[in-house]
């Protein structure tokens, strides 16, 4: 697998990152875990073994179950082989997620070292935007765990574009370190709510680190409409597991989407979720640098999978087409 190199940052990553969300995830309504402590082992030696060195995580996953579970398996390889991104603010495990202030920030970074079984972060997300607190303020913490070793750069995931612009203003005002990395929600079916925010990844050179790249599993071609704008879904997948699934995932623009994605697909000899993944690879804009999840080794494969498909611009140009139309 050829590692690229992750916007300015210098980090060489693999092309996909592993997304741990999963790790130690209970559903309320149906106490399903998505991944216990064995298969999380499973999926990080299956992943490491094809060549992935990019683990993304949140101290708040699995009610901090994830990063444990990823420290515990760091344990037995090299610390410095791999590229590991966690997440502080908007958790409810920490009795630090309030807000993004100084003591919090501290706080939630050494708790997550400590679970980690590291002395440092490659990457720190915000995994949010903390309107009670000035970014400033936030920005000199995270300024200061880099020059101490504990940091090496820091991104945001969701928030508004004005906001990110912002961050990234203070950040050259005061001279702090700024983001390097963002991780929105973006897919070729979810793009109009980010589609300010990307233009300032382009334009500031961010990387791109986008979760739910397959649209909750929608992108996968596991789903089919059947009646009167019902979805059929496979057993334990998301839409079986979460009731809000179609709400959250589901338009007539998503299925327009799939259906070009599924064409694309049997022309490329390859599968959906391999395309979908693909044609986030292949943004010329920004660096774009997935994040999957899986809930087996063989789900796992065939997303790695989409390292080696190969589309021609057309094929880009009629899914990006597809996710344009109107609604």
């Amino acid at each position: 697998m050829e590692y690229k190199r992750l916007g300015t940052t210098g980090l060489e990553v693999s092309p996909i990152c592993f997304g741990t969300w999963r790790f130690g995830k209970e559903h309320e309504d149906s106490g399903v875990m998505e991944t216990d402590r064995e298969g999380a082992h499973e999926l990080l030696d299956a992943f490491a073994d094809r060549g992935g060195n990019f683990i993304d995580t949140a101290n708040g996953y699995g009610e901090g179950r994830s990063e444990k579970w990823i420290g515990e398996w760091l344990a037995d390889r090299d610390r410095e082989d791999f590229v590991i991104a966690s997440k502080c603010y908007w958790s409810d495990v920490s009795r630090f997620q309030e807000n993004l202030s100084r003591k919090n920030v501290r706080a939630e970074v050494e708790g997550s070292l400590e679970k980690l079984d590291t002395d440092y972060l490659d990457i720190l997300y915000l995994h949010r935007f903390d309107d009670e607190t000035p970014i400033e303020r936030t920005l000199r913490t995270v300024d200061d765990l880099i020059s101490e070793g504990k940091v090496h750069y820091v991104g945001i995931s969701t928030c508004d574009a004005w906001k990110l612009a912002k961050g990234l203003w203070k950040a050259d005002v005061e001279n702090y370190e700024a983001f390097t990395v963002t991780q929105p929600q973006y897919s070729a079916t979810h793009r109009d709510p980010v589609a300010n925010y990307l233009d300032v990844c382009a334009d500031q050179d961010l990387a791109v680190c986008p979760y739910s790249p397959l649209h909750g599993g929608f992108l996968t071609g596991k789903y089919e409409r059947v009646g009167d704008g019902e979805v059929e879904a496979p057993d334990g997948s998301r839409a079986d597991l979460d009731e809000h699934f179609e709400d959250w995932y589901l338009s007539e623009r998503a299925w327009d989407v799939l259906d070009e994605v599924r064409a694309v697909a049997d022309e490329a000899d390859a599968t959906p979720a391999q395309v979908s993944l693909r044609w986030l690879m292949d943004h010329e804009r920004f660096t774009c640098v997935p994040i999957i999840g899986a809930r087996t080794v063989d789900q796992l494969d065939e997303n790695l999978g989409a390292v080696d498909v190969e589309l021609t611009d057309e094929q880009f140009e009629r899914i990006d087409a597809a996710g344009q139309a109107d609604a």
